[in-house]
């Protein structure tokens, strides 16, 4: 196990041998709020894990009695004060600093498994929907919770949610703050699976990802994350962009002949484009 971060009470990161990076939010006495320091370190995680070397899948968690119980009190007074000038600056890409709380674990080239129990709400629901696969706890409590306090989503709830949540059922969580079970996250698309351990299910699934062609499955992400903008002419096309540069490579005849073999893969260690 290799932890990846300076040392600090909000976020932790390792890397263990299979290539899995495990993010914990470990502010587990105020439910893993988000205030200052845990954002900075969150997006400090971001940062470390997009040209982390050997990463193959991440599994996103919070430490105590719930995954995230939305921004902290005293990080919502600030940006109402002094910061909320700053929302339309671009600072990362196509996002601002907060966007990018959520949005880096979509823009990530590889998968990100969020495991939600306890309370999730607001911007930790958001940052959960920026993963790729979400286990929850039946008993998990989750809710849009920005009306309640005059305010929308806005760290990327909109595009995340789009295409995966029934968009009348979003709308009426949106304007009601309505509390929902990780039950009721499964049916409403918020949730992939419902699990006793989402934790436990996440790692598995990470295991079970991290054993396949990491260009791959890059490629496969790279491609999730854009065919919604692409029209069906463009999709087919980078398909058929995206085979032709795994064809023939290292890893997809290491795939080809493990399974011949009956035998574990060995995959290159390097991961960039096919």
């Amino acid at each position: 196990m290799k932890h990846l971060l300076p040392e600090n009470d909000r976020v932790s990161l390792v890397l263990d041998e299979s290539g899995v990076a495990h993010v914990r939010l470990t502010r587990p006495d105020k439910l893993n709020a988000l205030d200052s320091a845990m954002t900075n370190a969150l997006i400090d995680a971001g940062k470390a894990l997009f040209d982390m070397p050997g990463l193959r899948c991440v599994v996103l968690a919070g430490e105590g009695k719930g995954f995230c119980a939305g921004l902290d009190f005293t990080l919502l007074a600030s940006a109402a004060i002094g910061d909320a000038h700053l929302l339309v600056e671009r600072t990362h890409g196509n996002s601002n600093r907060f966007q990018q709380l959520a949005m880096q674990w979509r823009k990530l080239p590889v998968p990100v498994i969020a495991a939600v129990h306890g309370v999730c709400f607001g911007a930790g629901l958001q940052i959960a929907g920026g993963a790729d696969i979400r286990i929850a706890a039946p008993d998990a409590q989750l809710a849009i919770m920005e009306m309640r306090w005059g305010l929308i989503p806005d760290m990327g709830g909109f595009a995340l949610w789009r295409g995966a949540v029934r968009e009348d059922v979003l709308r009426e969580l949106t304007y009601t703050n309505r509390v929902f079970s990780g039950e009721d996250a499964r049916q409403f698309g918020f949730a992939t699976y419902v699990d006793e351990a989402p934790l436990a299910r996440a790692k598995a699934i990470a295991l079970e990802i991290a054993s396949r062609s990491p260009t791959a499955i890059r490629a496969a992400k790279s491609l999730f994350n854009r065919h919604h903008d692409l029209g069906t002419d463009a999709i087919l096309l980078e398909e058929s962009i995206a085979q032709q540069q795994l064809l023939g490579t290292k890893n997809q005849m290491e795939a080809v002949h493990s399974q011949m073999e009956r035998r574990k893969p060995e995959f290159g260690t390097e991961f960039g484009k096919p």
